[in-house]
Parts: structure tokens; sequence; C-alpha cells
């Protein structure tokens, strides 16, 4: 049988009971906070230096270039029969020229320039020994979160490969890939002259058409810079054509070459992949 006591001689135990101490512990919570606290203040403020030295590196990028339309047009890449097909509507663009010899001298790792409609990607390309490079380092070489617009160490500006590569970080204050998500938006789809990208390398001036667009958890499949079969080629080719979320009625076989584009969609890994094919190009001397 269950024993009750009254409320005075409870309250009578309960003030004779030895008090703990909890002072080591609220200090330790105490010093947590803090460090989180200080933790959080340091990455602020480092994002925020790194923010501004992007943005006055990427003003006196822009002033070392002198960008136009090329004079001189391209030849078509793997045209197709069809005449109506949208790759002629593409291929009528002038190419975009770019004079980055002034990069060159401020990086040699400059393999290119790279411009999308209606976005503010603009910037030169780089390519490290590695992936890891550019990912913390920006296009002066110095260490900066932004990173820079750079090409997969795999990839060769002197034979393009089946699937040149390129990288950049998505940033909060929409420079270097950030900008790639408005290809994700209706009001940027329905406009069909935003389904060119241009990249001019050391070796050749190149027009690209956009044939899928889509985002995906991280994986590394859509990453391949060649392929050891047609039927390889083939199967990559439809699963990209499948994750497709625009209507871009765009004609894609095996023997077109293809450039990536890939940015970070969210914290949990998630990426923003573009894939576009080749359809013009001019060589360069």
């Amino acid at each position: 049988m269950k024993k009750y006591i009254s409320i005075e001689k409870y309250l009578k135990q309960e003030k004779n009971k030895p008090k703990r101490n909890h002072k080591i512990g609220d200090y330790f919570l105490l010093g947590c906070c803090l460090l989180t606290f200080t933790f959080s203040l340091f990455k602020i403020i480092k994002w925020n230096i790194d923010n501004f030295k992007i943005h006055k590196l990427n003003k006196e990028i822009a002033s070392n270039i002198e960008i136009g339309s090329d004079t001189l047009d391209g030849e078509l890449v793997n045209p197709p029969l069809d005449k109506n097909s949208n790759y002629y509507y593409y291929a009528s663009f002038p190419l975009y020229d770019v004079d980055f010899s002034k990069l060159i001298s401020q990086n040699k790792d400059t393999v290119g320039f790279i411009n999308i409609k209606n976005t503010i990607i603009n910037y030169p390309v780089v390519k490290g020994s590695d992936n890891s490079y550019y990912l913390n380092h920006s296009f002066d070489n110095k260490k900066n979160s932004a990173g820079a617009i750079y090409m997969d160490y795999r990839n060769s500006i002197n034979e393009l490969s089946d699937n040149t590569i390129i990288y950049g970080h998505s940033r909060k204050d929409g420079t270097m890939f950030a900008s790639l998500r408005n290809t994700l938006l209706s009001s940027w789809q329905e406009n069909k002259d935003n389904y060119v990208i241009y990249f001019k390398t050391l070796k050749e001036n190149m027009l690209f058409q956009i044939f899928s667009i889509y985002t995906i958890k991280e994986e590394t499949y859509y990453l391949k810079t060649s392929f050891s079969t047609k039927e390889e080629k083939q199967k990559w080719i439809e699963r990209m054509q499948n994750r497709n979320i625009a209507s871009l009625n765009a004609e894609v076989n095996i023997n077109d070459k293809f450039l990536t584009l890939s940015t970070c969609l969210d914290t949990r890994g998630g990426r923003i992949v573009i894939h576009a094919k080749l359809i013009k190009m001019r060589k360069i001397e």
C-alpha cells in the first residue's frame, strides 16, 4: 500500500536535501554557446570578406577583357537533315568573341571564357591539376570560398572530350554559377533565345545548344568525360535527356560533343545540371 505524506513534510524533506553543484555543467554549456557564437560570427565575417573580394575581382576581370561578336562565322558541327530543326535557328547566332590575353597573363591556368544569356555568367574558365584547388581559390589564385569557374582536370582544350565539364559555386550573392538557378524558372525557359552557351577556348570559338536542364542529388554518372563504346554513350545521352525538365526540342546523337555545367542546388548535396551539344565552331589559329 502506497504511503502518503503531508505537504508540509514533503516540503521539509525537499528543503533538507543536499543542493547539487551545477557550476561545472553551467560553465560547460556557456562555453559551448560562446564557441558556437564565435565560430558562426567568424564564418559570417569571412563569407562577407570573400564576397567583397570576389566582387572586386569580377570588376577587375571585366575591365581586362574586350567582348563582342565574332566577325568570322564558324562551321556547323553534326548538322541534322531536318532544315526546320531548332539547330539551324541557334546556328545562325554569331559567335561570342572575347580577347582574354590579359587574363592569361594574370592566370596561366586560363583555358577559356563562358557566357550564358539572361544570367550573369560571363567568366573566364580555368583548369587546375585537380578538381579541388579552384573550389576555394579565386581567379587570382588567392584563397577564397567563392572559388573560380573551372574545367574538369580530365578534359583537354587541345582536343574536345566527348563531354567537357565546367564547375562553379552557387553563391548566395548571385555570383559565380548562382544564376544557373534562372534556368529552372519558366520565365527563363519560355525565351527560346536563352538556349545557347558561348564557350571560347585558346583553340576554338564555340556555340552550344542546351538539350537538358535538371536538378539531382550528388552523383558522378553525369560527370563522365569519355565513353568506351557507342552503346555506353547512347545510354548516357538517353538518361540525360530523360532528366530534362524544360521544353528544349533538341536532337542529340552519339556523334555530338557535349558541354556540362554543374553547380550546387542546396547544402544537402543537390546539384543543378545543364547539358548542351556543340553546334558551331571556329578554329583559332
